[in-house]
């Protein structure tokens, strides 16, 4: 290969890496698969590596305060997932029926149905901010915390609650944005809020502890929001916002609540299972409910990406299928499955061969540090099933048909999950051990479920 034509292929890269971050609406129901798949996924890779970022360097900075301390965000995030999974629930919706309006080229439509989520979305999030002012430490003694933990993190754990708002949007909006396929915009936001977060972490950690941990994420995740509603009112995309738009439409509410209710559902019934286990973990001890908390951190800022990637194929199955393309929409989810399995053999290598490097970055308690790498070797197992697995979840989600992964996790979490793990870490004295083997066993066969309804192609007739 001639210094030409390297520095060709090198400007022929930079180029449309470019064409990737910025905001210009792509039409991707034609042209290359592969072409769309990249333009959509480097944005939203990038968008999830700033994600995992922001959950290693809050687990850093709090580690540094000890045992309790990373207890108690891991006890507290065990609850914020229920929060997660009503924010992606809305998300998943959004993006299905923007997406499909997009795919029609109906815009304005597409700009209401976003605008009625965004009520929804802050309806659901006065509830859950009422409870956080007044049961916040109720909710910790639920989770099995100790007396010690409860004290030392009851303040952390009401402002993370109570200002679930942010959460809420930051989630919700991006999924507008997915599905509008500006995707550039989503990973400014969320780049613009764990920045601002990053920042202020180290900051408000030493103004006020722990509780400066919740201040400076809620405050981070609050920015990125203002920043999505400049760019949803005021910005140049194909979705703009008007005010009209946000009287409440009974029709369109009910149209995202079918979906976005089973998506929620879908969801919690995973993160109600993790709660499970994050409390069967405080049986063990502080140190095993810490070193399980690094593992997750740890697992997610790997997973993050291949979750970015994934996010892909929902966007390309609800446009595609609004431009009544359903084998391309096929053939994409295919495609992205394939890359994603790539991406994930990357991980499986990490976590097989640095697991302890990884975990002595935030702690280096011997305890601690032997649960976590315990955890990570067991999930390095099962990577390449996470990658294709996230990926078939997203594609039904994308195409509106958001009720069987729903089934799918009720099944595989409670149904099996939930007893398997008492089995092996209880009955059989398994330990945390038990705990880890049970979640690799599961997603293994979610996916492989999801793959095969996949094959079978229903989704393709949902109508959104």
């Amino acid at each position: 290969m001639t210094t030409y034509t390297k520095h060709k292929r090198i400007k022929t890269i930079f180029s449309f890496i470019k064409q990737s971050l910025n905001s210009e609406h792509q039409d991707f129901t034609v042209g290359s698969i592969r072409k769309a798949i990249l333009l959509l996924a480097i944005p939203m890779i990038l968008e999830m590596c700033m994600e995992s970022v922001f959950a290693i360097v809050d687990i850093f900075f709090v580690g540094k305060l000890g045992p309790n301390a990373t207890a108690t965000v891991g006890l507290t995030e065990s609850v914020l997932t229920i929060i997660y999974s009503l924010a992606i629930g809305l998300s998943m919706a959004a993006t299905a029926m923007v997406a499909r309006r997009v795919g029609e080229k109906n815009y304005e439509d597409a700009a209401k149905d976003g605008a009625q989520a965004i009520i929804l979305a802050i309806m659901i999030s006065v509830i859950i901010s009422i409870t956080g002012i007044f049961f916040a430490p109720h909710v910790l003694g639920l989770m099995g915390a100790t007396d010690e933990i409860i004290q030392a993190g009851a303040g952390y754990t009401r402002i993370m609650l109570t200002g679930n708002i942010v959460i809420m949007l930051l989630y919700l909006l991006n999924g507008i944005f997915r599905g509008a396929g500006d995707a550039a915009i989503a990973m400014r936001s969320l780049w613009f809020a764990n920045i601002c977060n990053i920042i202020l972490c180290p900051i408000c950690i030493h103004q006020f502890g722990l509780q400066g941990a919740a201040i400076a994420t809620t405050t981070g995740r609050g920015l990125g929001v203002c920043y999505q509603v400049y760019h949803l009112l005021k910005g140049k995309g194909i979705i703009k916002i008007h005010l009209h738009q946000l009287i409440p439409d009974k029709t369109i509410m009910k149209n995202l609540l079918n979906i976005a209710s089973t998506a929620a559902l879908q969801f919690l019934i995973g993160s109600a299972s993790w709660i499970f286990l994050a409390r069967m973990m405080t049986g063990f001890g502080s140190h095993a409910v810490a070193g399980y908390t690094i593992a997750i951190r740890w697992f997610i800022f790997f997973l993050m990406p291949a979750w970015g990637l994934s996010n892909a194929a929902a966007t390309l199955v609800g446009q595609n299928l609004g431009a009544q393309q359903p084998d391309r929409a096929e053939r994409s989810v295919w495609k992205t499955a394939k890359y994603n399995a790539l991406f994930m053999l990357i991980v499986t290598a990490s976590f097989l061969f640095g697991a302890e490097f990884l975990v002595r970055i935030i702690n280096t308690d011997a305890d601690v540090v032997a649960t976590a790498v315990t955890a990570l070797h067991i999930f390095s197992v099962g990577c390449i099933f996470w990658g294709v697995g996230m990926v078939m979840m997203n594609a039904f989600n994308g195409a509106g048909d958001s009720k069987t992964p729903t089934w799918v996790n009720l099944f595989w979490f409670w149904i099996f999950q939930i007893p398997l793990a008492y089995l092996l870490a209880i009955v059989l004295k398994w330990g945390p051990t038990g705990v880890f083997v049970t979640i690799l066993t599961t997603e293994i066969c979610v996916t492989v479920t999801t793959v095969i309804l996949f094959k079978r192609g229903s989704w393709k007739k949902v109508k959104v």
